[in-house]
């Protein structure tokens, strides 16, 4: 009788074979599939991971590159009026990548989700309704 061999993959090899890029210490999925602000973050969650939270201008060059509408793990905090990350960080004055006149009220609709949308742009960020479908992130930190 054959015995089967079983490998184990190390966690970041797994998630790469599941469709994961790795930049720098982190592994990111880039959605094939659109989804509200609230259902794409439930997904990266379900996952291990989150929206992706930009840290440095590498990865806000990183996540501009696929070209399309997507998802960041950024969004208006109704309590405090105050731009959050997913992690409970609050976007500071000095790192931030709006485009030009964003984040604006368009149209005069409630506008509390940020997405990538001006491609070409360094300043590509815009500010649209959480219930509009977009493309998505998901980041999950790993071990160098």
């Amino acid at each position: 009788m054959k015995r089967k061999l079983t490998v184990f993959l190390p966690s970041t090899e797994r998630y790469i074979q599941r469709g994961w890029v790795r930049f720098h210490s982190s592994l990111y999925y880039i959605s094939f599939a659109r989804n509200t602000w609230e259902q794409s973050r439930q997904f990266c969650l379900q996952r291990g991971a989150d929206l992706v939270i930009i840290n440095t201008k590498a990865e806000q060059d990183f996540t501009r590159q696929f070209n399309r509408f997507t998802w960041l793990g950024l969004h208006n905090d109704t309590k405090t009026g105050k731009w959050t990350w997913v992690d409970g960080t609050l976007l500071t004055d000095s790192f931030k990548f709006w485009g030009p006149g964003e984040p604006n009220s368009y149209e005069g609709k409630n506008e509390n989700c940020a997405e990538i949308r001006f491609f070409e742009l360094e300043d590509s960020w815009n500010n649209i309704p959480c219930e509009d479908q977009n493309f998505w992130i998901c980041e999950k930190e790993v071990a160098p």
